[in-house]
């Protein structure tokens, strides 16, 4: 049995029903400060609580026979990072520890780790391959690498491995629109132009359009939700297969402006979407790009979606039909 953590969150929860459907038992470990019950199956169990209850993980290790542990629990919001670190570095890397420890304890050995282009930092080139430079620019970044690092000196002292994977833009939805992207408050690009467009919000706000970049506005690479959750399924299969620990990079390799995104979802969406320009953001670099090389040939993965217009489409429909 596969124990998620953060399993009812967005991605969390597109993982499960993806191994779901794979044949894994699975069971779910989420405190629901962002995460919904209601995105889970039925028939797959879940414990409400804090990851960082080394008494409750102790519980859970000893109630159901988990073989590993696939890891997605992280608060993300960059700029709340930069005014409350101690929040990030408590839940993102303390907590996991308290995992990591648990796992020492109960001889559980496979650990998959939701990690981020966050631990990059500002670019040096892109598309930005594993051996680029790491240098986060702000807690959030920090706290992930730092579980990186971590994870490292656990695999060489108790044998813990590991696979970080660490991904770009997470965005879409399931195609059939059972489950999507609900975030509150919502900074994701996608749903908010949607949201903008439905007449939700006023206006998308473009941070910066004076970039060196083609329109003056960021590049960034959006990868489909149901292709991070196939990338931690081929991932565990690995380290399962006596593979060693290894990181990843997880991303399409091609780039799209704010602009660009703007004008593909008024063309999937068929509404016009109100804009108003604003000043730059702190942080914001003009173009992430992964090379996600690797992946695909160490872990012989191969987006389904990769297509910016297929992932607009299934984030548009369930944006329309959203049930929370």
């Amino acid at each position: 049995m596969i124990l998620v953590i953060g399993g009812a969150g967005y991605i969390g929860s597109h993982y499960v029903r993806y191994a779901r459907e794979q044949g894994e038992k699975l069971v779910v470990l989420d405190n629901l400060v962002y995460g919904h019950k209601e995105s889970l199956p039925k028939d797959v169990p879940l414990i409400e609580g804090d990851m960082g209850d080394a008494a409750l993980l102790d519980h859970v290790f000893t109630t159901y026979p988990i073989r590993a542990v696939v890891h997605f629990a992280a608060f993300a919001y960059v700029g709340e990072s930069v005014i409350a670190p101690a929040k990030y570095y408590q839940n993102n890397t303390v907590a996991t520890l308290a995992v990591l420890d648990a796992m020492v304890r109960h001889n559980v050995r496979s650990f998959i780790f939701s990690s981020s282009c966050a631990t990059f930092g500002n670019p040096h080139y892109v598309p930005m391959d594993e051996k680029h430079p790491q240098d986060p620019i702000n807690p959030y970044g920090e706290s992930k690498y730092f579980v990186e690092r971590i994870l490292r000196a656990y695999d060489t002292a108790y044998g813990l491995r590991f696979v970080a994977l660490r991904y770009f833009n997470a965005a879409g939805a399931d195609p059939e629109g059972v489950i999507g992207e609900s975030h509150d408050p919502e900074t994701h690009l996608i749903p908010v132009i949607f949201q903008a467009a439905m007449g939700a919000r006023a206006n998308i706000k473009v941070f910066g359009t004076d970039y060196d970049t083609p329109d003056g506005t960021c590049i960034r690479d959006y990868i489909h939700i149901l292709d991070i959750a196939q990338a931690h399924a081929l991932a565990l299969k690995r380290l399962e297969e006596g593979d060693s620990s290894d990181f990843f990079n997880l991303g399409n390799g091609q780039g799209f402006s704010v602009r660009e995104v703007i004008a593909a979802c008024e063309k999937a969406c068929g509404k016009p979407v109100p804009i108003e320009e604003a000043p730059r953001r702190a942080g914001d670099p003009p173009r992430l790009i992964a090379s996600a090389d690797k992946a695909h040939t160490t872990l012989g993965w191969k987006p389904q979606y990769a297509d910016i217009d297929t992932i607009l489409q299934h984030a548009w429909s369930w944006e329309q039909n959203r049930r929370y």
